[in-house]
């Protein structure tokens, strides 16, 4: 593949040309053209993505297609997918795709991996069952009831996100707890609630050298130690999942509660790997099977689908066309479903840990801007906090909305707690894209029985521009395909605005600097007070 600068391709100068010339606002593109939502709306996976509320002309449309190509995007994940050296910097595959892959086939990353992926698959799934059916037990002979993870960063977000968004498929006997800070109130409060008997820790680093989670490892064994756990029985309560088994075993971690990931399974994308145990042991192994499926059924539309319907390569375009072009430098996740709560941290690392960055992958430093800025919160508190800025304020902000279109609460008035979401999100996502004009703005207060006078005094302040781009994406259901076919979209839509860009979206040098500093600290005095 050739490495051209993105700025130096053809489509690169026509986006920038279609944007200087100005495009109509949403208001007129959604009049002038009633089957513009059928048109722009594509579904998979139980996804459906309803693009027809993003700035996008026909001709824009064209030429972002075009960049694709000339981008090489599909051949970039030909070798991506592959099991191709991608991550240049550490000189290593990324493939993460090669944990879901198809347990009847090897993938193009071939059968050794494989084989491997399946064999630490069926480990997890064995010891997350044994966990659900009270079959591992303490020191006491008591069975685990508790399972409390602690990890950070990608050892955390996934795995915590999906269990809140799964919290349906929950086990009545069997709880699952997440701890990622360091601060000691962090894990107090998870700990100061349960029996030490019953609890399990299940200590997530890849290296097994992250200081934040060894503090916490250290913390929770001495707890365990101070509740009567025998010394030589501590084992009977730990659970390693790392990329170093040899240096767990040098912790005391037993061999058979060693669960392993692989080098080329980033942090970040690492939920469909063994970091994905608590997980497994919160809604068992065979809806974790169903999760990995539905991100291999993205996997499958992503490498297959024509670029004009394939969501992951919608989803980048657009999102670069609102960054590079419209000089929008952030994007907004609302979700409204409240199992989702966690969504945007885990997206917020997804998308700025990995496209966070100020050099091409040929070390040549950018001349465009890379990855946005990711915020959010859920929809309903978001519409109550800081959507007025959204709507009125001095920056356009794009959005990506999420919601769910079917209801498993049972509650017997859930169905109109769901209709009043749903109706939220609609409303929100046409209010931001039409406006309403002073004119409009102006009628409808002479018509509430203002003066023209009063109406037109009024009307500057309650008038919106709109015109704020945003993508609607609806799940079928929130279930562990669905929800696995979701976290896929996003984890490729990275990556193709990563391979546009000409970035590594798998390495991360700037978390890098911060550790080193830190743990260069470690030898200086701590000053206590007096």
């Amino acid at each position: 593949m050739s490495f051209t600068l993105p700025t130096a391709l053809p489509a690169w100068r026509q986006l920038s040309q279609l944007a200087a010339d100005g495009q109509p606002h949403l208001r007129e593109l959604l009049r002038a053209d009633p089957e513009r939502r059928q048109r722009m709306s594509f579904g998979v996976a139980g996804l459906t993505l309803d693009a027809s509320l993003q700035r996008i002309t026909p001709a824009v449309s064209l030429a972002l297609l075009a960049l694709a190509e000339q981008s090489e995007l599909a051949q970039q994940r030909d070798a991506w997918f592959s099991g191709a050296a991608v991550n240049r910097s550490e000189g290593r595959a990324a493939l993460h795709v090669a944990l879901r892959g198809d347990p009847t086939r090897p993938g193009p990353w071939g059968a050794s991996i494989s084989a491997q992926v399946q064999r630490e698959l069926q480990r997890v799934c064995n010891f997350a069952e044994q966990l659900r059916a009270m079959a591992v037990r303490g020191h006491s002979g008591a069975a685990i009831t508790d399972v409390v993870n602690l990890g950070v960063g990608g050892s955390d977000l996934g795995p915590r996100m999906a269990t809140e968004a799964l919290a349906h498929l929950a086990h009545p006997g069997l709880r699952v707890h997440y701890v990622s800070n360091p601060d000691a109130w962090a894990l107090w409060s998870v700990l100061r609630g349960l029996d030490a008997s019953r609890t399990l820790f299940v200590v997530s680093s890849k290296s097994f050298t992250t200081p934040e989670t060894l503090t916490n490892a250290a913390s929770a064994q001495r707890w365990l130690l101070d509740h009567g756990c025998p010394a030589q029985a501590l084992a009977d309560h730990l659970v390693a999942v790392t990329a170093q088994p040899a240096l767990a075993a040098q912790h005391g971690y037993r061999a058979d509660r060693t669960f392993l990931l692989w080098d080329w399974v980033g942090g970040r994308y690492s939920i469909w790997s063994a970091i994905g145990l608590p997980l497994a042991a919160a809604i068992g192994a065979a809806h974790f099977h169903d999760f990995l499926a539905g991100a291999r059924a993205i996997d499958e539309h992503f490498c297959h689908a024509p670029l004009a319907r394939n969501l992951p390569v919608l989803l980048a375009l657009h999102g670069i066309w609102n960054r590079n072009f419209l000089q929008l430098p952030t994007q907004l996740f609302a979700p409204y479903p409240y199992r989702l709560l966690r969504w945007t941290p885990f997206v917020q690392q997804l998308d700025m840990e990995s496209n966070g960055k100020r050099c091409h992958s040929d070390g040549r430093p950018v001349a465009l801007c890379t990855g946005p800025i990711v915020w959010g919160d859920l929809g309903i508190q978001a519409q109550h906090a800081y959507f007025q800025l959204i709507h009125q304020g001095q920056h356009t902000v794009p959005v990506d909305f999420i919601g769910v279109l079917s209801e498993d609460t049972p509650l017997p008035l859930a169905p109109s707690h769901h209709a009043l979401i749903n109706r939220n999100l609609r409303a929100q996502a046409s209010a931001m894209a039409e406006g309403r004009s002073p004119g409009t703005t102006q009628a409808l207060l002479e018509q509430s029985g203002l003066t023209p006078a009063q109406a037109q005094a009024m009307a500057a302040e309650r008038s919106f521009e709109g015109n704020i781009p945003s993508h609607s994406i609806w799940l079928d259901r929130l279930d562990p395909a669905c929800l696995g076919a979701l976290i896929a979209l996003y984890e490729h839509k990275v990556f193709c605005q990563a391979a546009i860009w000409r970035i590594n979206p798998f390495d991360q040098w700037g978390v890098e600097l911060g550790k080193s500093i830190a743990q260069a600290m470690e030898s200086e005095p701590v000053l206590l007070p007096s």
